[in-house]
């Protein structure tokens, strides 16, 4: 049972690595110093799917993470 879980949580952990780094580039630390004039946009299309993919990858890495804690 412990495998399986390490298995999900390894699984999960690169699919969630890889989503944040196919998100927006332009959004990074250089926004910070002026780099973009946008103050706010809506998400649309892939960019959409990839915040929401974010949010259920984390969601399961960190439930994953916490189930194998109590076992």
């Amino acid at each position: 049972m412990v495998g399986i879980i390490s298995i999900i949580q390894v699984i999960s952990a690169i699919l969630l690595i890889i989503v944040v780094l196919m998100q927006q580039k332009g959004s990074g630390l250089g926004v910070a110093f002026g780099g973009s004039s946008n103050v706010y946009s809506s998400k649309r299309g892939l960019d959409k799917v990839l915040y929401r993919a974010t949010i259920v990858f984390s969601i399961v890495f960190f439930g994953v993470s916490f189930l194998q804690v109590i076992i």
